[in-house]
Parts: structure tokens; C-alpha cells; sequence
């Protein structure tokens, strides 16, 4: 009968730990793995499909009327004689995409295209639409993004893939407007991103002449790793990569590549920056880096005390009039 040796039994004594360490370890590194997969699908459904609020025009009509006095009685008045008319375009990828127009109380080239933000909808760019459609007397367009208003989309695309949509409506625009038709593109919030990103593209069409960028965020990754840490205290690797990856193989774009601070670099047309001095969801330090990276002509008005988005609502004479400024200094 072979007996073990001392040794030997030491030697399967320790084999077998190591084996029991090693399944620990792998069973951990699951468990990990799992719950990082996880948390950035939970985040990529969190972020780009937030709920129906975008859906909602009557709510959105509401809000407008309530904040801004005279929206109603504008309203009213362009529904009269049917001047607030709405169209659709077909989207390079199929998609039916929606915007709502309006021609100026007299012939002009001069023509607002207007970009809302994040969960919102054309509707609630009206306001600044009135602004320029009548202490501006401009022509306006203001189109629903993806997976808002009456817009095809099932999740918001944060502004890098709307640039194309923009795009096409700036394409559109003579038709409507006249072929002489000159274009300020104006975003808010996630707009605003929108229009810096499609600002650095190459071979824009030769209508767009500036862009007006309203509390804009600099980059999808920084924006959602701002809220990462802020709402869940939750570090921001790796959760940001692994779902900048899943978002790539989702819907075709990822966070890094949705940058508004590298398109602006390539921005050759001039550009105004807005942002609220009090504006904590896109932080107001986000606008120091895109108005340094801007090459040529640029301008840059801090709301004092304004919180997001609400730079108009709180200056509205200050911020038409420098807005009406600056698209006579660029030729609109």
C-alpha cells in the first residue's frame, strides 16, 4: 500500500487553496465585471432615454406661457393667419424628422435656425423663435431632434449625431425661405453642443454665416461624468469607457467622439457664447475652454447669476440685443 509522503500532502494541501483562491478571484472578477456592464447599460438608458417629457408638446406650451408673458398672444396671432406652419424631412437614415416654421412680417434672407436642449422639444425654443421672428424680423426654423416632439427616435443622441439633422435642415432653408437665405444657427443646452459640433464640420452649406451657443457642455463624456459623480457619487472610470462602448455598439457613436470642443477648434464662422455665471448642470467653466479653442471672430456674454438655460428668461432685452448685434456684425 503506497503511503503519501508529508511533503506531497503539503504540496495538494497548497494546490488546492491556490485553486480555491484562484475561483474566489474569478468568481469576483464576474461579479465585477457583471455589475460594471450593468451599471453603464443602466446609464446609457438613464441618460439617453430619460422619459416622454420631449413628447409632450401641450405640457411644453404650458411651461412657455407660463415663463415668458406674450407667449400665448403670439401664438394666437400666427395661428391666425397661419403663419406657424410645420413640416417634415427624411433623414439620410430613413428617419421622418419634424420642425415647425415661421416667415418673417416681411421678405428677408435673414433666418434663425434654433436647436433645443436636452428632454426638450421645439416648443420650448419658441421663445427665443419670437424673439427673433419679431424683434428681429427674422424668418425661423425650429426643429424637433431625435426622440422629441414630433421627430422619429426611440433615445437622444446628445448632439453628435443631431449635427447632420441640423445640417439638413440648413439645406432645406431655401427652399422655404429663398435661395439668398442667410442662416445664424442657434442651440440651447444639448442644442447648443449640437450647433457647436456641426460648426467644425467641413463644406457646411454656404447658407449658415454664424452660430449663437447657449450654456453648451464641452464634451458627452464630460457632461455625463458630471452627473455621474453628482447624482450617484459614483467615480467616473470605469463606468464612463465601458458605456462610451456599449453606446458605440448600440447606436454608433461614443462618448469621447461627441466632443464640442474639438468640432469648435475647426469652427471658421463666427460664433457668440452664452452662459449663465450661476449655472451648475453645465457647469459655467465648461464655456472657458470652448471660447479659448474658437479660432477667429468671437464673442462672450456671462449672465451674471443666471442658472442654466435661463439666460434669456432672466435678461431677455440685454440678450436680444446682443444677439441682434452680433448677427449684423456677421452679416445676417
Amino acid at each position: 500500500v503506497a503511503v503519501s509522503s508529508p511533503k506531497f500532502s503539503s504540496f495538494m494541501r497548497n494546490r488546492l487553496q491556490h485553486t480555491h483562491i484562484l475561483t474566489a478571484l474569478l468568481v469576483l472578477v464576474i461579479i465585477v465585471s457583471s455589475a460594471i456592464l450593468g451599471g453603464a447599460w443602466y446609464l446609457i438608458d438613464y441618460a439617453l432615454k430619460p422619459g416622454d417629457r420631449s413628447r409632450n408638446e401641450q405640457l411644453a406650451w404650458a411651461e412657455m406661457d407660463s415663463l415668458y408673458p406674450g407667449m400665448a398672444a403670439w401664438r394666437d396671432s400666427l395661428q391666425a393667419v397661419h403663419a406657424l406652419r410645420d413640416t417634415f424631412i427624411i433623414a439620410k437614415d430613413g428617419a421622418r424628422v419634424h420642425a415647425w416654421y415661421v416667415r418673417a412680417p416681411r421678405q428677408t434672407a435673414a433666418t434663425a435656425l434654433l436647436v433645443h436642449g436636452y428632454t426638450d422639444c421645439s416648443i420650448r425654443m419658441m421663445p427665443l423663435g419670437r424673439m427673433y421672428n419679431r424683434n428681429l424680423q427674422m424668418n425661423i426654423i425650429v426643429p424637433d431632434l431625435r426622440n422629441a416632439g414630433r421627430t422619429d427616435g426611440d433615445h437622444f443622441q446628445m448632439g453628435w449625431f443631431d449635427r447632420y439633422d441640423v445640417r439638413q435642415w440648413a439645406e432645406a432653408a431655401p427652399a422655404l425661405f429663398g435661395d439668398s437665405v442667410r442662416l445664424v444657427v442657434h442651440g440651447v443646452s444639448m442644442g447648443a453642443a449640437t450647433t457647436m459640433m456641426l460648426s467644425g464640420d467641413s463644406d457646411l452649406p454656404v447658407s449658415i454665416k454664424a452660430f449663437v451657443e447657449d450654456c453648451g457642455y464641452t464634451s458627452v463624456d464630460e457632461q455625463f461624468g458630471k452627473e455621474l459623480k453628482e447624482r450617484f457619487g459614483l467615480p467616473v472610470w470605469p463606468l464612463i469607457p465601458v458605456a462610451s462602448q456599449l453606446c458605440q455598439w448600440r447606436y454608433g457613436w461614443n462618448f469621447y467622439e461627441a466632443s464640442a470642443l474639438n468640432q469648435v477648434r475647426h469652427c471658421t464662422k463666427p460664433m457668440l457664447f452664452i452662459h449663465g455665471s450661476a449655472d451648475k448642470f453645465v457647469p459655467t467653466r465648461m464655456v472657458y475652454p470652448l471660447y479659448q479653442a474658437k479660432p477667429g471672430y468671437k464673442e462672450l456674454w456671462l449672465a451674471p447669476r443666471a442658472e442654466h438655460a435661463r439666460s434669456y428668461w432672466l435678461y431677455p432685452d440685454e440678450y436680444t440685443q446682443r444677439v441682434q448685434q452680433f448677427v449684423k456684425r456677421a452679416g445676417i
